[in-house]
């Protein structure tokens, strides 16, 4: 749901889609590193098979979506990830389509950059739950605010699209609170026994490189 399929939205939206993805991807990929790409790999796996999985809600089904949990790993190389994952679940099992990839990137890659930031506001919490604490608040804010993109998208289109773009915030609730639970579980649990897959700290210098 989360997806916006072909022909739904108007020319000028897809290409300014497009060219902030262009621009978030070079963010992205800037100076990576070859010993990160196993990890880029696993988590953009993973987002891939989460579109596998659907629970149905009403008259609808949903799926987990994971950017929250993105974010919290890989930092910036975040939305590298979610952009390889949604054109592999686009070109395999139509999930959206490839006009609307650049708007549907931003819609779960720009959340997922926004949950990494917010994340790392933990180092300013002193307390030993902080991970859990942060990685639950970056996981549940990720996908609100995946829906909001979505849902104000199709309120852009008339009258026609308001029931839809309802429903989309109304259907996600449960996956909300779902992928809030799982991110602040795992960014707790890799804390304490696997810290370095949690994504580094950002510091000033790194902007700069």
């Amino acid at each position: 749901m989360v997806h916006i399929s072909d022909g739904v939205l108007p020319g000028p939206m897809l290409a300014t889609g497009f060219i902030l993805t262009a621009v978030l991807l070079y963010y992205s990929l800037k100076n990576i590193k070859a010993e990160e790409i196993a990890k880029i790999s696993l988590i953009t796996a993973a987002l891939f098979v989460a579109s596998l999985v659907h629970f149905p809600i009403g008259p609808t089904s949903v799926h987990l979506i994971l950017n929250g949990l993105a974010g919290i790993l890989l930092g910036r190389r975040a939305f590298a990830g979610v952009f390889v994952a949604i054109t592999l679940q686009a070109l395999f099992f139509q999930h959206g389509g490839l006009t609307s990839l650049g708007v549907n990137a931003l819609n779960i890659g720009l959340p997922a950059l926004l949950a990494w930031q917010l994340f790392e506001y933990r180092m300013h919490l002193d307390s030993p739950r902080r991970d859990t604490i942060f990685g639950s608040m970056a996981g549940g804010l990720a996908v609100l605010a995946s829906v909001l993109m979505v849902s104000l998208e199709l309120l852009t289109m008339g009258e026609a699209f308001k029931e839809i773009s309802i429903m989309v915030i109304g259907v996600h609730l449960p996956v909300i609170l779902l992928e809030s639970v799982v991110a602040g579980a795992a960014a707790g649990f890799l804390a304490r026994v696997k810290p370095e897959m949690l994504a580094e700290q950002q510091t000033d210098a790194s902007f700069a490189r």
